[in-house]
Order: structure tokens, then sequence, then C-alpha cells
């Protein structure tokens, strides 16, 4: 199991871990700031520190998987090719500090919590969901068309009004009482803990409310400049919007 740092403090940008597991599939630490790929954002990239202060890179982050390909509770980080040197230094055991490319994430925290927003002016069920350092899309399924222009300056006002972005849980119990919290169609939150986290945008006025596991910032005022680039057709019951930094 690694302990999951980033889930309750997106802000970690490095943290001190033991390295469990070496193998191909990557290095499990006891406890990671790296986000791994899922709910439609990317894994986390960076450096392992080793104690000799020597970087190993990582360029991507991934679930660990069993023997029969289920996810598990450890977290894989996959290192760059052509470090087989820096390897060989590493074994269970061993302490290193695990620094994620901060400047990298934000990116991903800022398109993430700009994706609430957009749930929140397009009020569909999402099948598709893809956010990256570069841009973010939804996948909505609906029908009707959507205005670019009018799309962009929705994000515009909400970002401007700075709403605060909160952490929080509900029970599975809950979620079955209201399952309209679910808005994507093609991702369903992890049950089994007891716990499901949530994310909520705005206090006095509720801008949106549902499951997500993702990183996000703390106010959308911090996402800055976000303009949709593209609507399209990809089907009769489906309009991808497409999210970039302005």
């Amino acid at each position: 199991m690694t302990e999951e740092l980033f889930r309750a403090d997106a802000y970690l940008k490095d943290c001190t871990a033991t390295v469990m597991v070496i193998d191909a599939h990557g290095i499990v630490l006891d406890r990671t700031v790296f986000y791994p790929l899922g709910g439609g954002q990317a894994g986390d990239s960076g450096v392992l520190v080793l104690a000799d202060g020597s970087e190993l890179k990582i360029a991507d982050t991934r679930k660990g998987k069993d023997a029969e390909g289920r996810p598990t509770n450890a977290i894989c980080h996959l290192p760059e090719a052509g470090q087989d040197d820096l390897l060989t230094k590493l074994k269970p055991g061993d302490a290193v500090t695990a620094k994620v490319d901060w400047q990298r994430r934000h990116k991903l925290m800022r398109f993430h919590t700009s994706t609430h927003l957009l749930c929140h002016l397009v009020a569909q069920l999402v099948n598709g969901c893809s956010i990256t350092p570069d841009y973010a899309r939804l996948d909505f399924n609906m029908t009707d068309p959507l205005d670019k222009e009018a799309l962009t300056q929705g994000i515009a006002r909400l970002v401007e009004a700075g709403y605060p972005v909160a952490v929080g849980a509900i029970t599975d119990e809950e979620l079955d009482a209201n399952p309209a919290l679910v808005k994507s169609m093609s991702v369903q939150p992890p049950r089994g803990s007891g716990r499901i986290r949530t994310i909520r945008i705005g206090a006095d006025e509720q801008i949106d409310f549902q499951p997500c596991g993702g990183t996000h910032v703390a106010n959308t005022a911090e996402i800055g400049a976000v303009v949709v680039t593209k609507i399209e057709k990809k089907s009769a019951t489906t309009r991808r919007v497409v999210l970039g930094f302005a």
C-alpha cells in the first residue's frame, strides 16, 4: 500500500519516502506526492532524490496491478529510460525524497478544476474526460449545440468570482441516496473504504459538488485565463469541449 499524500493536500511538492518494491512495473514507495493516472487526469512526473543526492527522473505514475490485472493500493513510479546506473543504486528499504514536477502538476490542477466549472455550465452527463498539462477535454452526452464564446465567458466569470474549492467526503450510503452526484458515465467513484472523496466548489453558493479523486487548486481565481479552444460533434449524442490556457 502507498500512502496517498496528494489526496489530502495537492500542494505538497515533495516528501520523504521508503522504497518498498522495484520491478518491471516501476518503483513503489510507502508514501508519495505523485498522482497516478486515473479519472481522466494524467499521472505526475518528477524525480526521486537518492541518498547521495543523485536524481532519478520519473516519467509517469500509474496505479499498481495485481496478477489478475486489477488495481491495487500500490502506486508505481515509472523511471525514464536510460537510467540503469541510478536504478542499480536503488534497493528496497532505501530512503528517497519524491519531488513532483510542480509546474506541470499545477497546470493539471488548474485544468482539472476548470472541468468542474464546465460541468456547472453544461448540465449534462460526461461520457469521456482527459486532463493533460496542455489541454483538457470533456465529452458531454447531449445533442444540443454549444456556444464556444458563451462557455469561455462563463468560465471567466466563475474564475473571477474566486470560489473556494474544498476536499470532503461522503459515505457510500450518502452517494447511493444521491446518485445524481455522479456526473460521469465512464468513471465511477471507488467504493469499499466506506468514504468517497468529494470536491465542492463554492461555499454560500454551490457551483459544483461531486465525487472526484483528482488534484485541484484551492480557489477558482487560481485557475487563471482558460478558454474553450474547440467544440466538436463526436457522435450523434456526444459534444466534445476542449479547454486551453489563454
